[in-house]
């Protein structure tokens, strides 16, 4: 069927261009770049006009005899040149050649990452307005904040951090917090500070990556307990106590990356109860502490006298704000800890600091939280629209999914196939602490990432999912 006539036979397809047909041969060139040409040849002659409907991928697939990939290249490749826009629910449409040459509307097409994750980016004008705002305020006090600062920051910023902190219900005297330059500062001090080389660390089998690099600079033992949907094992976790008597337990317990998990409240008193017995510390690292709106009490609630808590900023307000504040179980813990961060770190941003103290203080924080947590619902919604039902795993206040592939699937397969189609994703293998990764990889919703991005690389990645791998061995 490949070769029906080119735009369809008729002059300008303004809304009617759904049985548009190119002929792709006259191209010489692959079919995902012979339907690029064919979308500029008619836009430039006439016979598609700005705001034309174009067939779907599926439907334009099945009149040119493509595979759906092949055609998903063409249009990401179509997007990338800004001739086509997706618009969520709409379609894909012809964009206006005055507008397709615009460089800032053609920095952020095409290609969708779903690798990294971070919070979905502001774009509500007067949230970002409210946003750049504080740094000009700022300004005013710049000189000072170029200048070396006592560690732990001001009593304005102890005061900002500590009713952070409170809206996850966390008490946080004075003499047990500090705030440190990102998360990973406040784990590698936690981590040098409750171990020593050879110790040996509990974590969840699939886990954050970033403790597993930390506990091998750190010379120690990362030993993996088996998981559920509710989290770690509490029987597993006993019987590693037993058998290699760790110092620590890495959790992150909260819309866990990468699979979404939540460790219920029952789960963690019954893991709490086997950490007393054993006199085993807890780390918790809270991520995304702000972001679910009705958490489960923390580890740091339930039993403060044991538990290390961590929460970043950076999931919650912003990737690029390194900033975080610890808690630390007791004073007495709390004076080598700020020692330990103060030799390797001197002390946190001062303007970074300053800026998150703002917003805390006039609520600007909690007004990116809730753009967050309403953008990453809606992108969620996306996402169980377009995923096939009971492939994946997700939480409707996340910005990450957790995908099992179905039989046949390999993640490396699978990542190929995406990156085929111009879409980034992650394979199990970086999260896995012990035994066989499974077929399984992530997805990240967040970012600059627009909702019509993620449409289009879901629809991808979905239509892969119902078919087999075969299917998609040949991408032109």
């Amino acid at each position: 069927m490949n070769g029906a006539g080119r735009g369809a036979g008729s002059e300008g397809l303004n809304g009617g261009a759904e049985a548009w047909a190119p002929d792709l041969k006259r191209w010489g060139k692959p079919h995902y770049l012979a339907i690029v040409e064919a979308l500029a040849d008619d836009i430039r002659n006439g016979r598609l006009l700005p705001g034309t409907r174009l067939p779907t991928q599926r439907a334009l697939a099945g009149v040119l005899d493509l595979n759906f990939t092949t055609v998903s290249r063409g249009y990401v490749e179509a997007h990338k040149r800004g001739l086509i826009e997706g618009r969520v629910g709409q379609g894909t449409f012809v964009v206006d050649p005055a507008r397709a040459i615009r460089p800032a509307e053609s920095a952020r097409p095409g290609p969708v990452d779903f690798t990294m994750n971070l919070p979905p980016e502001p774009d509500a004008p007067a949230l970002k307005a409210r946003m750049q705002a504080s740094f000009a305020e700022l300004s005013g006090d710049l000189a000072n904040l170029l200048r070396y600062q006592g560690f732990g920051g001001t009593e304005e910023d102890r005061d900002a951090a500590t009713r952070w902190l409170a809206g996850r219900g966390i008490q946080a005297p004075r003499e047990r917090l500090l705030i440190c330059p990102g998360a990973h500062s406040a784990l590698f001090a936690v981590l040098g500070q409750v171990a020593r080389p050879g110790d040996v660390l509990c974590a969840e089998r699939i886990t954050y990556p970033g403790i597993r690099a930390m506990v091998a600079h750190l010379g120690l033992r990362l030993v993996d307990l088996p998981m559920d949907r509710h989290g770690v094992d509490p029987d597993a976790f006993a019987a590693a106590c037993t058998k290699v008597a760790p110092k620590a337990l890495y959790l992150n317990p909260l819309l866990q990356n990468p699979t979404t998990a939540t460790i219920p409240r029952g789960r963690r008193e019954a893991i709490i109860a086997v950490a007393r017995r054993y006199a085993v510390t807890i780390i918790e690292d809270d991520a995304y502490a702000r972001i679910c709106p009705t958490p489960p009490p923390s580890f740091a609630t339930l039993a403060p006298e044991i538990t290390y808590y961590v929460a970043g900023l950076s999931k919650c307000l912003g990737a690029g704000l390194r900033l975080a504040f610890l808690v630390a179980p007791s004073a007495r813990a709390a004076l080598p800890l700020g020692g330990a961060l103060r030799a390797a770190t001197v002390m946190a941003s001062p303007i970074a600091t300053a800026l998150a103290t703002r917003w805390i203080t006039d609520g600007t924080a909690e007004a990116i939280v809730q753009f967050v947590r309403a953008e990453s619902a809606a992108r969620q919604r996306i996402a169980a629209t377009l995923l096939p039902a009971g492939t994946f795993s997700a939480d409707p206040h996340g910005f990450h999914v957790w995908i099992t592939l179905p039989e046949g699937w390999t993640r490396s397969a699978f990542a190929s196939q995406g990156r085929a189609a111009g879409l980034g994703v992650v394979g199990s293998d970086p999260f896995c602490v012990g035994g066989t990764p499974p077929e399984a990889v992530r997805l990240c919703l967040g970012g600059p990432t627009t909702r019509a991005q993620i449409s289009q690389g879901l629809e991808v990645l979905a239509h892969a999912l119902e078919g087999s791998p075969a299917l998609a061995s040949t991408y032109i």
